[in-house]
């Protein structure tokens, strides 16, 4: 058995830490994480993975907890009102007190609405994670954010909730159909472009390797990405700002203005990978136009993004409707939208109220492939 690999997310603006353990076959890790006094158990999980909910529903009840389980739907259908009301109403009949706690089973919806359950649920419950998807390891499962939909745009309602720790169970990987492993990778490539370049040097030495479950390139990427989700959260968990010019938390939501606006119009059909993946191209153009970024690393982006199965380019949904709901999108100020863009590589800066020339230049040079 290869041994695990525990991260920790510690610093002056997350004062508790808790553990990210990446590894194989952890569940036995799993109470650990939970800590004592925990009494009560509730295990939410999509229909799809109604099996491994109950797997890990047994797990808990085998060392002496009180564990049920709640299913959910699948997908973005989870991050639903009507979702939260289910599961607030579940855990009342279960009698569930603040010393209780929630363990998700999922990929990243079931994390972001388990987690906003756990986090408004008696003002607060503990969480412990369990993603099951490469994009809920990397993103979704660390950092504490948690949210759910509304008609009006993505995770609009949501709350700051560290969970208690996080068990990233590599095996399960292993049976992840392929356009989900694609849809994840683009927030590992993410990670590369905003702060740790060797991620891209290991994709583009050998794309195939990074993209098979079990391989060691795959895992030290699992790892790398983490790291630099802790690393930037630890610094600024509720997104205040960073220091000395960095965007702090910010730069997490690199692609993420045009993508969130990409995956409403396509009514949620498409991946969140798929869709962050077009918005890191789109503000790699806007930072090439704008005279920010050097060409060899906008190019850069379409190379890398590709090379893995990532789409660059978009024709779906108008400019305007795009702009309509990016000027809502939680990161404008005001009547200021504003984006995560790159000076060079690893060094991300806050682009303030771009031009509508210079976006609508930007928005052309990615719809035009």
């Amino acid at each position: 058995m290869t041994a695990s690999t525990t991260l920790r997310l510690g610093g002056p603006d997350a004062p508790d830490g808790y553990d990210v353990v990446v590894g194989d076959d952890l569940l036995h890790r799993l109470p650990q994480l939970l800590g004592p006094g925990v009494r009560r158990v509730a295990v939410i999980h999509p229909v799809a993975l109604a099996g491994l909910g109950e797997r890990v529903r047994s797990a808990l009840s085998s060392v002496g907890l009180d564990a049920h389980a709640i299913q959910i739907p699948d997908g973005e259908g989870a991050k639903d009102a009507a979702v939260a009301a289910h599961c607030w109403e579940a855990l009342g009949r279960l009698g569930f007190t603040r010393s209780d706690a929630v363990v998700t089973v999922g990929g990243g919806a079931t994390t972001d609405m388990g987690g906003f359950v756990a986090a408004t649920w008696l003002r607060g419950v503990k969480v412990v994670h369990v993603p099951t998807t490469l994009l809920a390891m990397v993103d979704a499962a660390v950092g504490g954010k948690t949210g759910m939909n509304t008609g009006e745009g993505k995770n609009l309602v949501g709350a700051f909730h560290e969970p208690s720790g996080v068990l990233c169970d590599l095996t399960t990987l292993e049976t992840l159909p392929r356009p989900e492993l694609v849809s994840g990778m683009a927030e590992v490539v993410k990670c590369g472009f905003i702060a740790d370049p060797e991620i891209l040097a290991i994709v583009e030495r050998s794309p195939a390797d990074a993209m098979t479950p079990g391989s060691p390139q795959l895992r030290e990427l699992v790892e790398r990405a983490i790291q630099v989700k802790l690393d930037v959260v630890s610094a600024d968990f509720k997104e205040t700002g960073g220091v000395g010019g960095h965007p702090g938390r910010e730069a997490l939501n690199y692609g993420h203005t045009l993508g969130h606006a990409i995956e409403r119009a396509e009514k949620y059909q498409w991946r969140h990978g798929e869709a962050i993946s077009i918005g890191m191209v789109f503000v790699a153009e806007l930072a090439r136009f704008h005279g920010r970024l050097d060409s060899s690393t906008a190019d850069r982006h379409r190379s890398v993004l590709e090379s893995v199965g990532l789409p660059t380019s978009y024709a779906g949904a108008s400019w305007p409707e795009l702009l309509a709901t990016m000027r809502i999108d939680k990161k404008s100020r005001g009547d200021l939208m504003r984006f995560v863009v790159l000076e060079e590589l690893a060094r991300p800066v806050v682009l303030e109220g771009p031009s509508p020339e210079l976006l609508e230049q930007a928005f052309a040079a990615v719809s035009a492939r």
